[in-house]
């Protein structure tokens, strides 16, 4: 049985879970000055934890265990699960959250003395090299010949994944209402006639502002916002069945169907590798209920399916 869905208060168009502690903040660690070009380090928050909005003067890395993080850049909302990591250049604001008891890792890496670049926030591969790589540089007791060595390999693992993962959101006035909600109950399943009538516009209306401000339609933007939530719950623990109906799926195969058409793999397969054996165990008996599901026709937006 899984647990209740946390209920979600607004914050903008940006839900938060209750008992959330608001950091102002994420600290650069302390060594950051010294001749090093990575430092890296690790903990646990008991609680979820957000932090506002933000600057770092050093190009952070930031990847997870056992749960999901979120972080806002301007209109881009980026979800983290396991076996992924975000790159965040220096100087770029963002704020994230981090759901409560996840390893949280991150890595800040000296600009100047960096050899690799991406144009911006960027989805990373966390390969269980790079990983015990970044988690060997957090020791304290390296000579500089040995953390030479190991930042040197670093840069060489250090590679974009294949899947970005971004939901843009629209920031238009005219459906920003409709966006809000969504975020808030992903679970509504009112129509883009039914918003049109609510909000008293015309459905091509709202179907251009969706399509022009997201590169989505209003379909395709809503099954990929249920798809970063649905990588939080089921990094959380949840059965595929418990999080297709949290999010208004009537059948688990409808809800594994959705999840490839956005992401190209079925939950089973998208967290095989990351996560434990309990939680494949239980993806898997969901991902196999659905195993006749259509694969949809990928486009390069997203990786949403066209149809």
């Amino acid at each position: 049985m899984s647990p209740r869905p946390p209920d979600l208060v607004g914050f903008g168009a940006w839900p938060r879970e209750p008992g959330t502690v608001m950091r102002r903040a994420s600290a650069v660690p302390a060594g950051a000055s010294a001749p090093f070009v990575i430092i890296s380090e690790s903990h646990v928050p008991g609680v979820p934890t957000e932090w506002e909005p933000h600057t770092h003067p050093l190009h952070e890395l930031v990847w997870v265990r056992g749960g999901t993080l979120m972080s806002r850049v301007a209109d881009q909302v980026f979800t983290v699960s396991e076996g992924q990591g975000l790159w965040m250049p220096a100087g770029v604001v963002h704020g994230g959250r981090l759901t409560a008891g996840v390893e949280f890792y991150d890595a800040f890496f000296a600009p100047e003395r960096t050899p690799v670049a991406f144009d911006g926030p960027t989805a990373i591969a966390m390969t269980p090299l790079l990983e015990s790589l970044l988690t060997h540089l957090a020791r304290t007791d390296l000579d500089a010949g040995a953390r030479a060595r190991a930042e040197s390999v670093v840069f060489d693992v250090l590679l974009p994944s294949e899947r970005q993962f971004t939901l843009q959101l629209p920031g238009d006035a005219r459906i920003d209402t409709i966006a809000e909600a969504l975020l808030e109950d992903p679970a509504d399943s009112r129509s883009l006639e039914e918003w049109a009538r609510a909000l008293g516009t015309s459905d091509r209306t709202v179907a251009r502002a969706f399509r022009h401000s997201t590169g989505l339609s209003f379909t395709q933007w809503r099954q990929t916002l249920r798809v970063h939530r649905a990588l939080t719950l089921l990094s959380e623990g949840w059965d595929v069945q418990s999080v297709g109906e949290a999010l208004g799926y009537a059948q688990p195969s409808t809800f594994i169907a959705a999840f490839r058409r956005v992401v190209g793999t079925t939950p089973g397969a998208f967290f095989s590798t990351a996560t434990g054996a309990e939680f494949r165990s239980a993806a898997d008996r969901g991902s196999r209920a659905g195993e006749d599901a259509p694969h949809g026709v990928r486009n390069a937006v997203s990786g949403v399916s066209s149809s």
